[in-house]
């Protein structure tokens, strides 16, 4: 549900680790010289995520460390205390007395030599909530024997820093954000802060590292700071996590033109020489190690190479370019290997929002063809920690009066103009789907989603109150829906948006955090062209005159006036997501 709780590199040490140690106990004939403490067949991690005193919710991950596959897994406990184990995710729970049995699932049966699932349930309890202290997986009692390769027999946990996984901030946690202090960007505070949202000025927002000079000196707008200085920033605020977007990709942004960037198509080696790898540099400080670093990793690329290429009517020569050449794959897939080597970093694979990717010929292609990315380069699925959706996008975080299940006089809202045959009408289910899916195509089952909230709110007075009407499909749907863009499709300064949910971690299973990755009142782009060394040009889509093409069903681009660069400030946009903010700012 969440972030990889035990990385590919943490795992290596562990083996090395013990190599080590069995082959000093073993004389040159392969004598046994001493007593070697014995690595677990298993291990489980169960932690409580939240507790309200009468319920709590539980993330528990278990990890085969036995030299071969099993099959069919189940994870067995008792409790000491009175709690039940009620609903649970990613496997089936059931209890019987104080002994639960967690049986998995069909489409994640099997546990590879090594590999871990991690699945979590919601209970209750009066009194206290202690948690359980022995386990079994298949029969075979887990947590016996177990010794941090780094630590000498008999040390207390936590007395060497750095080499003992109960140290905060070194461990791999499960979900980067859960009770972690968030880094607030001062940049950012204080532009809002002098454009009328005091009251929101102390939201934690990304930095965006969107060109190479980004790295040393800042990019636009509200960001003049490079990456070792954001960091250092982190540090003094006491921040446990920081969020960050890598986004440099040669041939940026294939299917439109306001956020194209400074790498021409053919220029992988200077991305991963130049960009990639002083990101590495940096993030690799070991003063750093005890930050959790959040990277979401390089948006709008990898799906428009399933929507925008071929014989689509939506496709471009760009995006065919990227296609072919097989640069988008292979810079994601580099900038994973090369930043998922540090234990602290956590990275999120963008997946677009509902209102692209939710339609059968997009939904799982894009799932298969992330899973390639994330297994090129030297990549694996161990250094993803999760999606984000909805990065720098407007849809609704949840549509409260209508369903993708209801109907008007027998006629699905999927045939509605608005839906279009979506098999989604907001982020949180699209999101919750996505990393099913993502799960059957090979991620981890651990995997979690960050929803980008930061301009989806849709309040003010044209939000409904309520379901409209079942006079017809279209006038139901229209009537009843929060999200008020004219199309789905349209992504560029929309007007009548707001500020979303506040970011909060962990608030939904399988969601790592709501976040607001693109920081509020940040351009999506210019309407006409400006000059600009960052290789940014005009686009139509960011004209409020301009009628549409393919990718927004023909529909007006409902984007604000008078728009700067993208990543440059937009104070009347600002100020409309201030009025529109749902929950409004209070």
């Amino acid at each position: 549900m969440t972030g990889t709780s035990t990385s590919a590199r943490k795992r290596r040490t562990a083996l090395l680790a013990a190599s080590a140690l069995l082959a000093g106990a073993l004389g040159a004939g392969g004598m046994m010289q001493g007593t070697a403490v014995a690595a677990p067949a298993c291990t489980v991690d169960y932690k409580v995520m939240n507790d309200w005193g009468s319920g709590f919710t539980a993330s528990v991950t278990v990890t085969n460390n036995a030299t071969s596959a099993l099959s069919n897994w189940k994870v067995e406990w008792d409790y000491t205390g009175n709690q039940k184990a009620g609903s649970g995710w990613n496997a089936t729970v059931a209890q019987s007395g104080a002994h639960v049995t967690v049986t998995a699932p069909s489409w994640n049966s099997t546990l590879s030599a090594g590999g871990s699932a991690n699945f979590g349930f919601n209970g209750t309890y009066s009194g206290s909530n202690p948690a359980p202290t022995g386990f079994k997986l298949n029969g075979t009692l887990c947590n016996v024997d177990s010794q941090d390769p780094g630590d000498d027999p008999g040390d207390d946990p936590g007395d060497d820093p750095g080499d003992n996984p109960g140290d905060p901030g070194r461990d791999r946690v499960d979900n980067p954000y859960a009770g972690a202090k968030l880094y607030v960007n001062p940049d950012w505070s204080r532009k809002a802060r002098e454009s009328g949202g005091a009251a929101i000025a102390n939201q934690p927002t990304a930095v965006w590292l969107d060109r190479i000079s980004a790295i040393e000196s800042g990019s636009a707008g509200s960001n003049t700071m490079g990456l070792r200085d954001h960091l250092d920033e982190a540090l003094e605020q006491g921040a446990d996590a920081i969020q960050m977007v890598t986004y440099n990709l040669p041939g940026r942004d294939c299917a439109a033109l306001a956020s194209q960037g400074e790498l021409g198509p053919t220029e992988i080696d200077k991305y991963k020489r130049e960009f990639i790898d002083p990101i590495a540099e940096i993030v690799g400080d070991p003063k750093y190690a005890d930050l959790r670093i959040i990277n979401i990793v390089e948006i709008d690329s990898l799906p428009n190479l399933v929507t925008n290429v071929g014989s689509r009517a939506t496709a471009t020569e760009n995006c065919n370019t990227m296609l072919a050449n097989g640069n988008y794959v292979k810079g994601v897939g580099y900038a994973l290997a090369t930043l998922g080597q540090f234990d602290n970093v956590y990275n999120y694979i963008d997946i677009g929002h509902h209102g692209w990717l939710g339609w059968d010929d997009n939904f799982t292609p894009t799932a298969q063809l992330l899973h390639k990315a994330a297994t090129s380069e030297g990549a694996t699925v161990d250094d993803v920690a999760g999606f984000a959706a909805n990065v720098a996008n407007y849809g609704a975080l949840k549509e409260p009066y209508f369903t993708i299940n209801d109907s008007v006089n027998g006629t699905s809202v999927r045939q509605s103009k608005w839906v279009d045959w979506n098999r989604y009408v907001d982020e949180l289910s699209y999101a919750q789907a996505f990393r099913q899916e993502a799960v059957k195509a090979g991620f981890r089952s651990d995997v979690g989603v960050i929803i980008d909230t930061s301009r989806n709110g849709w309040g003010g007075s044209k939000r409904p109150t309520g379901p409209a009407a079942k006079t017809t499909v279209d006038a139901f749907v229209d009537g009843s829906r929060v999200d008020r863009r004219v199309h789905t499709g349209n992504w560029c300064n929309q007007a009548g948006a707001g500020l979303g949910e506040r970011p909060k971690a962990a608030p939904e299973p399988g969601i790592d955090a709501y976040a607001w990755i693109k920081p509020p009142g940040e351009s999506d782009g210019a309407s006409e062209d400006i000059p600009n060394d960052e290789g940014k040009k005009a686009d139509e889509m960011c004209n409020p005159d301009y009628k549409g093409n393919a990718r927004n069903g023909n529909s007006p681009s409902g984007a604000l006036g008078g728009a700067p660069l993208s990543g440059h400030w937009f104070q009347a946009q600002f100020e409309e997501l201030l009025r529109n903010a749902y929950p409004p700012i209070s």
